[in-house]
């Protein structure tokens, strides 16, 4: 039975602290407008405590044994999979996600946090030849991995659960303490992680999530001296502001793509049909490994069309709680405006609407267009919403060319039963991830993650994140002779 009733009310958890404030921000269903709860608008002076208290909570998490690092995020994991209903009504209230993709994000919470628990015991250096110097014969040494402090996470609406996860699962697995700042909008599913820690035993001032708006709070955390990484999913003019800001810190960011699918004159139709359909509108296309751009060799050009279009036609739109929807809205009316303007703009300079182009509200209709103009921003820029572009190409190599002449380069997907042409693609696309014989945005979340050019910096992947939030130290010890 799916729960539609949510507390009206929800503190932030700073410090292993509940706490509540007389400013509030209000989260909002974007189906309905309905107001669903109200969370703490924090102030600079919250985010300099939360601070105070994770320099502490450094101390903490960098003395736990290892086998307690395992067994928190084991028991978090497991009490996210004891309240699975509750966690994904969570996500597809506050979010944008059908009840069915809910639950698959909640499993794959789960999953991420399994994986920390597992790499946790993997942290490893190695020995060091020391004698390969010569007059150092008399040393010998190691290097191992040790954490980095605190973790500024600041994270985005559209994987309100899981994105938070594999930024909080590997920094607890590495010794690090780690605050999180949650897009405003979805703030409800970070603080059901927290309280999944909380129940697992996490100390206190390890974990803080704190909520409220970027102004106000992003740029106390992104400058502040203590926070030595900070670790941002989001938009690319977003990312630009925070590396001009950040100073002297890691930086680890995931930047979104307009991501491209190569069909072949061997491939498959029906199965890329199904697969790109999928990776074009799951989560109404706010999806930074989306199918935005699909690159059709010119013998199935007209049957993959048609086939595309068709099957976009049966995509179900409706209400989110509901078993039988394929896909809700969009994050709120804004964006959906948005998405609207931008294929209007297309369409206008030539573009052919195939399906779609409606907006209803916050929700907008899986769009497909032919034709787009370059010099639009369907084709230059992420749309983060359900529309996908399909282009007629020659052969492989134009298809490769057209890929990579945009400023992003996250994943790609190409279908072909040739090898050859295969891993020609591979080695020519410049992106972080080429996925064959499946759509862009397929993705497991132990694989290394992230891309090129205006993509981001930095990989995530629970084993690659924990790379990004530890260090090597070199140990040499000079032997008497």
């Amino acid at each position: 039975m799916i729960m539609k009733t949510l507390p009206k009310q929800k503190p932030m958890y700073i410090g292993g602290q509940w706490v509540k404030r007389e400013k509030t921000i209000d989260v909002y269903d974007p189906q309905d407008k309905n107001l669903i709860a109200t969370v703490p608008a924090a102030t600079k002076e919250d985010m300099l405590y939360t601070i105070e208290e994770a320099k502490e909570g450094f101390k903490i998490a960098a003395s736990m044994p290892t086998y307690d690092r395992i067994k928190v995020l084991n028991d978090a994991a497991s009490w996210i999979e004891k309240n699975l209903e509750e966690y994904a009504t969570t996500i597809a209230r506050e979010g944008s996600k059908t009840i069915k993709e809910a639950r698959k994000e909640v499993t794959r919470c789960i999953h991420t946090l399994r994986i920390s628990a597992e790499e946790a015991r993997r942290i490893n250096g190695e020995t060091i030849s020391f004698d390969q110097a010569q007059g150092s014969e008399n040393r010998i040494g190691y290097y191992y991995r040790f954490p980095i402090g605190i973790i500024g996470a600041i994270t985005p609406f559209n994987d309100p659960l899981n994105l938070v996860a594999h930024k909080v699962g590997p920094a607890i697995a590495s010794g690090n303490a780690i605050i999180v700042k949650p897009a405003p909008v979805t703030p409800l599913s970070a603080l059901l992680l927290a309280e999944a820690f909380e129940q697992a035993g996490l100390p206190p001032k390890v974990l803080s999530v704190i909520t409220g708006d970027a102004g106000e709070i992003g740029d106390a955390m992104v400058t502040h001296p203590d926070i030595r990484m900070i670790s941002f999913t989001g938009g690319l003019a977003t990312g630009k502001a925070i590396m001009k800001k950040a100073g002297l810190k890691k930086i680890s960011m995931e930047l979104g793509s307009n991501s491209p699918v190569i069909i072949l004159d061997d491939a498959d139709l029906d199965e890329a049909v199904e697969s790109t359909v999928s990776g074009a509108f799951w989560a109404a296309g706010q999806n930074c490994v989306g199918v935005q751009r699909i690159y059709v060799q010119e013998k199935n050009y007209d049957e993959f069309i048609d086939k595309f279009v068709s099957r976009t036609k049966r995509y179900r739109v409706g209400d989110k709680l509901s078993e039988d929807t394929d896909m809700g809205p969009l994050i709120s009316e804004n964006e959906a405006k948005r998405v609207e303007e931008w294929v209007q703009e297309a369409v206008y300079k030539g573009a052919k609407l195939w399906c779609g182009g409606t907006r209803k509200g916050a929700y907008y209709y899986p769009t497909v267009l032919t034709d787009v103009p370059a010099d639009s921003r369907l084709a230059r820029e992420e749309v983060f919403g359900p529309v996908a572009i399909i282009y007629r190409v020659a052969d492989l190599d134009t298809a490769i060319n057209q890929s990579n002449q945009v400023d992003f380069g996250l994943h790609a997907g190409i279908f072909t039963r040739d090898l050859n042409k295969a891993f020609h693609a591979i080695s020519s696309l410049d992106v972080g991830g080429v996925m064959v014989n499946d759509s862009s945005d397929y993705r497991i979340d132990a694989m290394p993650f992230g891309g090129v050019k205006g993509s981001g910096i930095g990989r995530e992947g629970v084993k690659f994140a924990i790379q990004e939030m530890t260090e090597p130290k070199v140990v040499c010890l000079k032997l008497p002779r």
